[in-house]
């Protein structure tokens, strides 16, 4: 894999739903993948298997040794684990959590509006329905390459010790955390448009978490990006998802017209996010 085609990836990511978006999906609905082992929840997913992206033919393979890409792996992966302890440390911990409800509100500041089971029903099942989605499109090429993940290689700690077990048996690439997160920053940029940009920022710096969580390599994070957008394009055909997807921008608009906003420290935590591996992509 060349060094060169790693920066296109995330416009890519973005153009692939146009090209994707005429793909079927159709009843029956995929269930949680590995990535989601933490995870308590009767959620499906919109998509069928069928109509789940197939990674294995989207991403070509990782970086291998020697080659100029993973020379830049692991040039991040050393500028990210300088920030261990830091702040921006501890808010990857709190990103790797995908359970719901704590992980409908990772989007809470950007999108300005807390995400609620009961005040917000169509929104969190928004979330949560593409969130398995977004991480079963990841799968296949997870359990084909079974790459090993940063924190096997450099034996230094995480920013979630209860996951690690898990992890060592699940593929670093692409990652599934950051193709959740790319989908939802697609999604509510679409739902909430006056907030797109902000959204945006935190749908990239959700998968950079990862890289300072020390459980991700930078390749694996372009590509969670791109599968990410692959996986939005087929979910745009799906007309549960549609339904879903009108019904959460009404109720957006109705917490605009009222007045709501996040109830986070939203200050602190753009603060926090605003720090990266100086690197990254």
């Amino acid at each position: 894999m060349s060094l060169l085609s790693h920066p296109a990836r995330p416009l890519l990511g973005l153009a692939v739903i146009a090209a994707l978006a005429g793909c079927a999906a159709t009843a029956t609905a995929t269930k949680p993948t590995a990535v989601e082992a933490n995870i308590t929840t009767k959620a499906v997913g919109y998509l069928d298997k069928s109509a789940v992206p197939a990674s294995l033919d989207l991403v070509p393979a990782p970086p291998v040794a020697g080659s100029a890409a993973l020379a830049l792996d692991e040039q991040v992966s050393r500028e990210a684990r300088a920030l261990r302890g830091s702040p921006r440390f501890a808010q990857a911990g709190v990103d790797a959590e995908l359970g719901f409800p704590e992980g409908a509100n990772h989007f809470s500041c950007a999108a300005d509006i807390d995400v609620d089971a009961v005040k917000t029903p169509a929104l969190y099942r928004l979330l949560e329905r593409s969130r398995i989605d977004a991480s079963a499109a990841t799968k296949a090429a997870k359990n084909h390459y079974q790459r090993p993940r940063p924190f096997m290689v450099n034996g230094e700690p995480t920013c979630s010790p209860k996951d690690e077990e898990g992890l060592r048996k699940n593929g670093s690439y692409p990652s599934g955390h950051t193709s959740i997160g790319w989908a939802w920053a697609l999604i509510l940029s679409e739902i909430a448009p006056d907030r797109a940009d902000a959204i945006q920022a935190r749908g990239r710096n959700y998968g950079e978490s990862r890289l300072v969580c020390n459980v991700h390599w930078q390749s694996d994070i372009l590509e969670g990006r791109f599968m990410g957008a692959a996986a939005v394009a087929r979910l745009h055909d799906n007309a549960a998802f549609n339904k879903d997807l009108l019904a959460a921008r009404k109720e957006i608009a109705a917490a605009r017209k009222a007045g709501l906003h996040s109830s986070r420290d939203c200050a602190a935590e753009e603060a926090v996010l605003k720090v990266r591996p100086q690197s990254a992509l």
